[in-house]
Order: structure tokens, then C-alpha cells, then sequence
């Protein structure tokens, strides 16, 4: 059986992975910062030594944009100095490490999707944080999967959850209608990683569901779905308080993946639908 370590159990990605993982299959460990900080080296290797794992999967992250830049030295501490730790652990015990990175590692300024050949040019103290961590992680692991992704969805706090809250009691909200992406929910996300982990197929991957759209027409699809009679008003980023520190433009391009066919994403929409299908069954 193989034994994975999840650091940042209580993220929207850890729990999609711990609501999908097959037990028959995996031994998972989760932590997160209660259990282990991954800020101390030393609890760190402690838990890596007794645990032995053979997967580490880092989704500990401080992923508040607007905390990352009024703290730095706790969005580099955890997002960057975390990495490290939990890749120096990885390289000690043989484990493959798993790393979960963002779009944000890019400017947002380019007219096309980014691939992995593309160069980082974070503008953002989470963009940057999040970029050492990569750095980091190829650095002190060979056997490793860095995964960027964009715009995720699940259980906690996120564009799509916090949009569906406003709406219960608003008639009218605003939102912003320049900045684009590709909706990628966790449980999509979960499946990659719980796939690609098992795989010697090593490397940095963008790992997204398919096609683009504005946050606006985000919106506009999570009401149409769930059937909110809103009015919602397209407004620039910079007046938008949720998207004021996101790039313009985040939208990846999984080329990798196209290239060594190892993962067929769902499209943004079906993927979406089925993540509020289950909401609607919840009656959330």
C-alpha cells in the first residue's frame, strides 16, 4: 500500500482528496498546521521519519492575497519556507513530492495561455512566495510533480462559494469583467493529482479544466444554474475588492499534458454543473 502525506488536509484541495482517495489503494496521513507546521524543519522531519511516507503532497498554503501582502514573512513562510522544509523531508525519506502552485506565478499581461515553457514573472507577494516554493522544490527533489492551477472551487472559501453566499440575500451584485481564467473544481483537480502521483512522469504541470471564461461570465453561469434571480454588473478589476490582487489574465495552457496524454480534464462548465448539483442535493 502506498503511504501519503497530506500536508494542508483542511484546504479545498486536501479535502477533495480525501473524499475521492481509494483506502484499498492509499494509506493517507493529514495533517495540517494543529499537527504539523511546516514552517518548523524540525516537525517536519519529525513526522517524515515516524510516518515514512512515500508521496508527500504539500497543499499547505496561505492563498489570501490581500493577508500575502499586507504579511510577507508569513506568505513566504509557509508558501516558500514550507516547501522547503517538506521537499528536504521528501529527499531524506525517498518520497516522490507532490507541490500545488498557482497561475499567480506569472504576470497576468500575456494575450494567450501560459504554458509550462513560459517564463514566471510574479507581481504579487503570493505570486512570489508561491514561485520560491517551486524554486525550492526543484532544488532539494528530483522525483517531483509541480502542479499549477487556476480559479479552484470546492469546500471553503473561493470565488464560486463566496459568490453563492452574496447572492442568497442580494438582487444586484458587482463583478469583475476583466480578468480571465479557466474554473477548475478541486474534485477535478483531486483525480489529476491522485493519478499523475503514481506515475514516473516527473515535472511541472498546468493542470486546469477546459476552456476560458471572465469571472463575469462565471457568474452569470452559477446563476443560471442554480437558477438566482440576480442582476449582476460587470465592473473593473480594481473596483472588484475579490479580485483587486489577481492577474488579468490567468488562464494555463496544459501542454504537457497534451503532449505526454496522461489526463483528460472535464470542460469548465460540466465540471461546474456537477459541483452545484451537489449544492442544490445539499440544499446549501
Amino acid at each position: 500500500m502506498i503511504k501519503v502525506w497530506l500536508s494542508g488536509a483542511n484546504s479545498q484541495i486536501g479535502k477533495a482528496i480525501n473524499d475521492i482517495f481509494c483506502p484499498t489503494d492509499l494509506e493517507l496521513f493529514n495533517t495540517d498546521k494543529e499537527e504539523v507546521d511546516v514552517t518548523d524543519l524540525k516537525a517536519v522531519m519529525n513526522f517524515a521519519q515516524v510516518s515514512r511516507p512515500d508521496i508527500i503532497i504539500n497543499c499547505s498554503a496561505i492563498t489570501d492575497i490581500n493577508l500575502c501582502e499586507k504579511e510577507p514573512k508569513l506568505a513566504f513562510g509557509v508558501n516558500a519556507i514550507g516547501a522547503r522544509n517538506l521537499s528536504i523531508a521528501a529527499r531524506k525519506c525517498g518520497a516522490k513530492m507532490v507541490q500545488i502552485s498557482t497561475d499567480d506565478v506569472f504576470d497576468g499581461l500575456s494575450d494567450k495561455p501560459y504554458n509550462e515553457f513560459d517564463v514566471t514573472n510574479p507581481r504579487t507577494v503570493y505570486g512570489k512566495s508561491k514561485c520560491a516554493g517551486e524554486g525550492y522544490v526543484k532544488e532539494f527533489t528530483q522525483r517531483h510533480f509541480i502542479i499549477r492551477s487556476t480559479w479552484v472551487y470546492g469546500e471553503g472559501y473561493n470565488f464560486v462559494n463566496k459568490f453563492i453566499e452574496e447572492t442568497k440575500n442580494k438582487s444586484e451584485v458587482t463583478v469583475a469583467s476583466d480578468q480571465f481564467g479557466s474554473p477548475t473544481s478541486a474534485e477535478e483537480l483531486a483525480k489529476f493529482i491522485l493519478h499523475i502521483m503514481t506515475t514516473g512522469e516527473y515535472g511541472t504541470y498546468h493542470a486546469t479544466c477546459k476552456g476560458v471564461c471572465s469571472r463575469f461570465e462565471l457568474a452569470e453561469k452559477i446563476a443560471e444554474i442554480l437558477g438566482r434571480d440576480v442582476k449582476i454588473h460587470p465592473v473593473p478589476s480594481k473596483d472588484n475588492e475579490f479580485s483587486s490582487f489577481r492577474p488579468a489574465y490567468g488562464v494555463l495552457d496544459n501542454f504537457i499534458m497534451s503532449i505526454v496524454d496522461v489526463y483528460d480534464f472535464a470542460d469548465w462548465e460540466s465540471a461546474l454543473a456537477k459541483y452545484l448539483g451537489g449544492i442544490k442535493e445539499s440544499g446549501k
